[in-house]
């Protein structure tokens, strides 16, 4: 396990770095221009690019070692981050930007090309859990992979906005390339073993060979299935994947879903906060909640998942509708700061179930794509529902609440406040989350794919060591 805390601690230091420095150039963006459609064309770029990304980036994972994949990420950063830094010196003025700059927009291009490709190693490491760590240990890897996840949002969400704030960009852009250098150093010596990646095309030569000799006696043995990796992105070898283990189609929607529902969250956390806190006790609440993420990721790794992953990650998901439903009620910051605080304790614990799951049903060379496709069909719903919950929030659910007719229909369970059509739109979104997870329990796909997954083994990482 030594190698995998390597690869662990490696990918939390690319992962501060790296959000570090995309969190501060859209804030330092803002501050200078501000111009909220160039602040929201950056980060909607941002997810947009992870989203379509995630796809090649599985395929990319699948057919080259982990260590490979993630020696070329780093990389790729560091040579976006040193343009970016030569742009930064050599062309952009700190004094005079504005959103027709082209200097401006190469800068933040580069940057964002580093962030991106950085992501890379994200669905390489939840392979690579798959590879070095026995099946028996997963779930708490997981776990320790979200506390990881955790402090990289602690610390960026803190160092961001303190590096701007007090260094400017300038600064924060060599200190970002300085730490992008020292992941890259640190990776070097890392080992992931891993055996030769055999493709579809071999196996299938091999065994035409094994046949055409069979008759001398000489048959070569068939690789395993989980060294073989079909070529390309194989969009439909990956669908096939999915389709072949029961229930594994809904559990993706199942979670698309939820990230959709999670869009009214997405869209009206910050606004109901600043409601409620000056922005700057507001980035406060914001640090100290997530410190919550920490503490999950680590109790999961402590205590695992229990026999049944699928179960878990539902149950979970009853916590945070409920939390969903109640943390708005009335205008109270204690509860929404702790209705923040249980749901990043509880996130974790969701995170590390799926991946859990995945780990063992799908089969080993393919699960970057599957991961990769998984996390595209995911996060593509997040941004959607955002867009449009912003939008029926400002122009609808927001003025009716603070009509007399609104007041009259909710104002005895939603009390009164500036905020009550953001806590209406808090509630509605977590009653319809919780009534499609108890929906989820009585289904046939969530019994399927608890069969499936009582009844699948895939412990690479527990075969290579019995066997030396």
């Amino acid at each position: 396990m030594t190698n995998f805390h390597h690869v662990l601690a490696n990918t939390l230091i690319a992962n501060v770095t790296t959000s570090y420095l995309w969190f501060a150039l859209t804030f330092w963006v803002y501050l200078e221009t501000r111009n909220v459609a160039l602040a929201g064309v950056l980060n909607g770029t941002y997810v947009l690019l992870i989203a379509v990304g995630s796809i090649f980036f599985g395929s990319v994972v699948d057919h080259n070692r982990k260590k490979n994949v993630m020696m070329f990420a780093a990389v790729a950063t560091f040579i976006a981050f040193t343009l970016a830094a030569g742009v930064w010196a050599g062309w952009v003025d700190p004094d005079d930007v504005s959103a027709d700059d082209t200097a401006l927009w190469l800068f933040a291009g580069l940057i964002l090309l580093g962030a991106v490709v950085e992501h890379m190693r994200n669905i390489a490491l939840s392979t690579t859990v798959t590879l070095m760590v026995p099946e028996d240990g997963r779930d708490r890897a997981n776990g320790l992979v979200g506390a990881v996840q955790g402090v990289a949002f602690f610390v960026t969400s803190i160092l961001s906005g303190v590096s701007i704030g007090f260094l400017g960009m300038g600064p924060t852009m060599w200190i970002a390339l300085g730490l992008t250098v020292v992941a890259l150093v640190h990776l070097i010596p890392v080992t992931i073993p891993e055996e030769r990646i055999i493709t579809a095309a071999e196996a299938q030569a091999a065994a035409t060979e094994g046949s055409e000799t069979e008759a001398g006696g000489v048959v070569p043995a068939a690789p395993p299935t989980t060294d073989v990796v079909s070529r390309g992105l194989d969009l439909k070898g990956s669908l096939a994947v999915i389709m072949s283990v029961p229930g594994l189609l809904a559990l993706i929607l199942f979670t698309s879903f939820n990230n959709l529902i999670g869009g009214v969250y997405t869209a009206l956390m910050d606004p109901y906060g600043l409601e409620l806190f000056s922005p700057q006790v507001w980035g406060v609440v914001l640090g100290v909640t997530s410190l919550g993420f920490i503490a999950g990721g680590a109790l999961i790794a402590k205590t695992g998942l229990g026999r049944n992953p699928v179960r878990t990650l539902l149950l979970v998901n009853v916590g945070v509708a409920v939390l969903g439903m109640v943390f708005g009620l009335r205008e109270w910051w204690w509860l929404y700061a702790g209705g923040i605080l249980a749901f990043m304790l509880t996130i974790p614990a969701a995170e590390a179930a799926e991946q859990t799951i995945l780990q063992r049903v799908v089969p080993f060379r393919q699960q970057g794509r599957v991961f990769g496709l998984a996390m595209a069909v995911e996060m593509a719903a997040n941004p959607l529902s955002t867009f449009v919950v912003a939008i029926l929030a400002e122009a609808y659910i927001i003025p009716w609440m603070a009509s007399d007719a609104g007041r009259a229909a909710f104002g005895w369970l939603l009390g009164e406040g500036s905020t009550r059509g953001m806590a209406l739109m808090f509630l509605i979104s977590g009653a319809i989350m919780l009534v499609v997870v108890l929906l989820a329990f009585l289904s046939r796909p969530y019994r399927r794919l608890s069969e499936y997954y009582a009844g699948t083994s895939q412990d690479i990482a527990g075969a290579a060591g019995a066997a030396e």
